[in-house]
Parts: structure tokens; sequence; C-alpha cells
């Protein structure tokens, strides 16, 4: 028998009279989901006419999909009312569908660790994930396909435990074809959280959440993926066993072969590695990468490749002082391609600022170095044995320490017009230099503060 299907008050399934404000929906018949499809002026169908359950226990896995399937090849928007669903299988989601919860903008739950702030499941729509326990090379719990979209939903996988080493399992999300698309999402404590591979121009923004073991991994982009105002901070557990455990296995952001990647606000905190440029059989990353972050990372960003056209890294913050060597900047001896900093910062009692070495061209203008050379063992802020290095109008904080040593297989080496708050501290090994106008200062017995000549 035909019905008529639940509407919620959203802008696309509301129509208002213009002489009042009294608003007319219109009725449609429900379908009987295993014959055909839903009609064409469906655009939007709740998952409880599909036989969805938000009460925490009952799995939600067959009837999310039906709703999700509903549309055909025409697409559309399936809503997910405030609830606790759980699943304990996968979801696949079609072409140009959209799975949309109550969340209208990104929440934070760290209710876990404070009795006075919600917990998962309190409010809005969360997505409780069992499937694939133990099982990191399964299929991923979510797919989203060309034109496809996740938003305003939390992810919690309730088997995860809060003072123990992470246990393993797949992706949280995966994105295919082309624009799939995840908005205004938590994920609270994925082991894997979402791979952004295979795809183009996949659009990743206003994500927050502590995934365990992977943050976002990027490979095989030829044309422009979008990440933007994503948060990993540790909401779910600060516990020493997991928190140890993710300053050594933990990768918040990796990025493999992509072209033309733009990022654009990030953050990630207590991570072995923040940001992981690497490269894969189908090569290495070029990108626009603006205000990102790092906090309490064993290193903030490792470039173990990069394209000849850049790393280009802009208006970054980064801190590293915890794990057996802390440094915030590691270029790896295979790296043939081009990195730049501008106007970042560093601080954080680390041992080094950068560690550089391959044969490609590594570049700091208008930085700020701060708190290296922890242990006093006499660390230089930024060691290169290889490559070319061009360190240019940046400021060096800490008086009395080495600054810069360029090692003898250093190709070539531009240092000019930096400013030290001691006296300049440069060891110079490398024969291709041009080293000018290197500003230090010092202070006298009696306290009286004067400048040095520039360097030459």
């Amino acid at each position: 028998m035909p019905k008529t299907i639940r509407f919620f008050v959203l802008p696309f399934v509301v129509a208002a009279f213009l002489s009042g404000t009294s608003l007319v929906f219109a009725q449609q018949e429900a379908r009987d989901v295993n014959i055909e499809p839903y009609l064409a002026t469906g655009d939007v169908v709740s998952v409880l006419d599909f036989g969805a359950k938000g009460d925490g226990e009952t799995d939600n896995t067959e009837a999310f999909q039906k709703a999700l399937d509903s549309f055909g090849v025409q697409g559309g928007t399936v809503y997910v009312p405030r609830g606790v669903y759980r699943f304990e299988g996968s979801l696949n989601v079609p072409k140009a569908v959209t799975l949309k919860g109550a969340f209208e903008s990104v929440p934070s739950h760290n209710g876990i660790r404070d009795r006075n702030l919600p917990k998962p499941g309190e409010d809005g729509t969360t997505f409780l994930i069992t499937a694939n326990h133990g099982t990191e090379e399964a299929t991923p719990f979510l797919t989203l396909n060309t034109n496809s979209t996740l938003r305003g939903v939390v992810m919690y996988w309730p088997l995860q435990n809060p003072n123990a080493t992470p246990e393993p399992y797949p992706w949280g999300i995966a994105m295919r074809g082309k624009n799939p698309a995840v908005l205004d999402v938590e994920m609270l404590n994925p082991y894997n959280a979402i791979d952004a591979s295979d795809n183009e121009r996949a659009l990743i923004r206003n994500i927050s959440g502590q995934p365990l073991r992977r943050g976002i991994y990027v490979n095989r982009i030829y044309d422009i993926g979008r990440i933007e105002n994503v948060h990993w901070n540790p909401w779910w557990s600060m516990s020493p066993e997991v928190i140890e455990w993710q300053k050594v296995h933990g990768e918040a952001f990796i990025f493999e072969r992509t072209d033309w990647h733009y990022v654009l606000n990030t953050f990630c905190f207590g991570y072995g590695v923040g940001y992981k440029f690497g490269g894969s059989s189908n090569g290495v990353c070029n990108g626009n990468f603006l205000g990102i972050g790092a906090d309490l990372c064993q290193t903030a960003v490792l470039v173990e490749q990069s394209a000849p056209m850049g790393l280009l890294i802009t208006n970054g913050e980064f801190v590293s002082f915890q794990g057996d060597d802390p440094t915030m900047i590691v270029v790896s001896g295979i790296n043939a391609g081009n990195v730049r900093f501008v106007n970042c910062a560093f601080w954080g009692p680390c041992n080094q600022i950068a560690k550089i070495d391959g044969t490609g061209t590594v570049g700091f203008a208008d930085c700020t170095f701060m708190q290296w050379d922890r242990n006093r063992e006499g660390r230089y802020a930024i060691q290169a044995t290889g490559g070319t290095v061009v360190i240019r109008g940046c400021d060096f904080w800490e008086a009395n320490k080495n600054h810069i040593s360029l090692g003898e297989k250093t190709t070539r080496a531009i240092v000019s017009e930096n400013t030290v708050k001691g006296p300049v501290q440069i060891e110079n090994n490398c024969e291709n230099t041009y080293i000018e106008g290197n500003l230090g200062m010092s202070v006298s017995s009696g306290g009286e503060r004067r400048n040095r000549r520039p360097q030459q």
C-alpha cells in the first residue's frame, strides 16, 4: 500500500507561500524498495522508511544500503535523523547520492575525557562501526563514488579500547571516482580515517577526530584535490598506551602521487609523523599547503620524495619535542624535488629544526626558529648534508647555539640576510656557497647589547 513518507525541514524539500510563512510539503508515494526506484521528484528519503533504527543495537547495514540504492541513477539525499546507528557491515554510496546526518557543522566529542561535555550518541547523528574489527586490509566501512557525499555525522568505533594498544580496522572512508566529498564529519577514533586516493577533485572539509594509525592518505590523484579545515586532536584518548603507540606509528597526513593538491588550515597532535611526503610507483607529490600545523610530533614534516614543481608550505606552525630524536623537518637522501617553507614558525624543545639530504632544493624564507638543541649537544638548527639549501630572511631566536651546518656534499647554498640572537654560527664545508649579510647580536659583560657587523 502506498504511504506518505516522512519529511524534514530542509531547504530542498520546503516551499514557502509568497503571501505568508506557512510551508507546503509535497506528498509522494513511497516505493517497495525491492522493486522499483524512487520517483524522480523524490529528492530526499529517510533511512527510517527503509527499516533503519537509531537505537544503538540494530545492525543498520542493509537498511542504509537499500535507502542509498533507492534513487537508481538519478541521485538524491538520504537523511539520517538524530540517533545512534550500528553497523556490522560496509556501505557503498552510489553516484550523485548524499548521505546526510543532523549536524550542520563539524562536532567534537571530547566528552569521553570531559564528563561535562556530550559523548558520541548523546546528540546529533552517530554511526557505531564494528565492521571488520581486527582486519586492516578489509573493505572500507564507507565508499564514496562520483559526485557522492557524506556529511553531518559522527563516526565512532566502540570496540576500540581507549586504554590499550589500538586494534586494526580498514579505512573508515574511501573516496573514489570524480568529485567525492566528505563534509562536517567527526571521525572520533578510526584506526585508518580517509583513503583519498584513486579519485579526481576530492573535497575533504571540516573534519575532526583522532585517527590512530593514519589520518588522510592521498595517492594517484591527477586532478586537483582539496583538503580544508581538518583537525586531528586526541579527543578520544590521552592514555599512555594510546598516545605512546600513536607517537611511534601514527601518520596524520600522507601524500604520494598527487598533482597540484590544495591543503588549507590543517592540524595534528601527537603523531610519529605529522605530514609525510613520499612516492609510489605512480610518482610523487606537488601542492600548495597553507596554514598547516603539527604539535607533539616526532617529526613534523617528513619529505621522502617531492616533485620538481615543489611542495609550497606557507604560514606553517610546527612543534616537535618528544621521542628518540625529535626533529621538525627531515628531508631524505632520495629526495630530488623542491621544498619551500615560507613564513613558517618552528618551536618547542626539539633536537633540530631541519635535517636536509638528497639532491633536491630546500628553502626557508622569512621563517622563525626557536628552542632547538634541547640537550645542549651542539646541534645545529639546520643541518644540510646534501642538495641545495636556500635560507633567507629568517630569524634564529637562540643565543649561543649553532645555527647552520653545510656539509661537504651539499651542492649549493645561499644563506643571506638572516638575524640571530647571538653570534652568527655557521659551519661551512660546502664549496659552492653565497653567505652574505647575516646579522647577529651579542650581550657584553655589562649587559649592554651591541650589534655585530654582518657576516661576509
